[in-house]
């Protein structure tokens, strides 16, 4: 496997950032980029969190919390307790040394930095080398439509607990978004484009929802392959498989490669789903099976490359 330029991944998400930091181990330093949903981002205590592109920080600099794939391992929480005690919020558990993290993003967006300037300084600051970026500069918000009313992201995901129901979702302000300078240089130089398993529909739906990166993704001439975060007809975490089967999808691979496929070229699916390769083939994918839980470094490092060679294997027949 090889590629003549560097690789864009699309994440979101624990899955994502997991098969990132595979990526990144199995790729040349600095070969990748990994372009972040951001419609999830919050204000919280007066501090702009963004909670995927930390997830993706974190796990890429070593640091993430292993039971949970995200926050710093070893983290406490005195802070927010404290704060709880003074009657705040505490739905939303930030760790103390996760709060510097928004501290410093939020002090360098008042004195007018662009997100990705300030994505760019944190990841330096923790010897990150793949490039993290987030989809877009401008704002978009992920609203859940339910039957207790249309709610904010994190109020359905962490409040709520994924508990309601979901009817739709959009998202807000993405008809204005506009990709960001470098997130349209990285496409347009990248040799393999990864779609990593993440949740289709409030992971990499909103990345798609920005208009000129849709558009980028469908014209791409780089190999675009995607991976399935629905394996054996569940998600390993996270509410994907509710989304999926309330919003009228099939809760399957099969289901996941339907939604993505005009963005596509091939889509691996897990070992276990091995008998959907054919249906998913029949929509005009290519399509492979591959061991895809990502326990430890050598599971993701492994996936990875074997998503690069199918990547690989894509280009040499287009």
């Amino acid at each position: 496997m090889s590629f003549s330029g560097p690789v864009v991944a699309l994440a979101g998400g624990v899955g994502g950032a997991k098969l990132a930091v595979g990526l990144a181990h199995a790729l040349p330093e600095g070969a990748l980029t990994v372009v972040v949903n951001t419609a999830d981002d919050l204000v919280l205590h007066g501090l702009h969190i963004s909670p995927d592109i930390d997830t993706v920080m974190y796990n890429l600099a070593g640091m993430s919390n292993p039971e949970t794939g995200w926050g710093i391992d070893g983290d406490r929480t005195s802070a927010l307790d404290l704060l709880g005690r003074y009657g705040g919020p505490t739905w939303f558990r930030l760790g103390d040394q996760d709060l510097a993290t928004h501290i410093r993003r939020t002090q360098r967006l008042a004195e007018g930095a662009r997100l990705t300037e300030v994505t760019r300084e944190l990841a330096a600051s923790l010897g990150i080398k793949a490039n993290i970026l987030p989809m877009t500069d401008s704002s978009i918000a992920t609203r859940v439509k339910t039957p207790e009313g249309e709610l904010e992201f994190q109020d359905y995901f962490v409040a709520r607990g994924t508990r309601p129901s979901v009817c739709g979702v959009r998202f807000q302000g993405a008809d204005e978004a506009r990709a960001t300078p470098e997130v349209i240089r990285a496409f347009d130089e990248a040799s393999a484009i990864v779609f990593c398993p993440s949740n289709p529909i409030v992971s990499i739906g909103p990345i798609l929802a920005v208009p000129d990166i849709h558009e980028r993704l469908r014209s791409a001439s780089a190999p675009r392959v995607g991976v399935s975060p629905i394996i054996g007809g569940a998600a390993l975490r996270g509410p994907a498989a509710e989304m999926l089967k309330s919003l009228g999808h099939e809760v399957s691979a099969l289901g996941v490669a339907r939604i993505l496929k005009d963005v596509l070229d091939g889509f691996v699916v897990d070992t276990e789903d091995e008998a959907l390769v054919s249906s998913i083939k029949e929509t005009g994918l290519r399509s492979i099976a591959l061991p895809s839980i990502m326990s430890d470094l050598d599971s993701k490092k492994k996936l990875a490359q074997g998503v690069l060679a199918f990547a690989s294997s894509v280009q040499k027949m287009t």
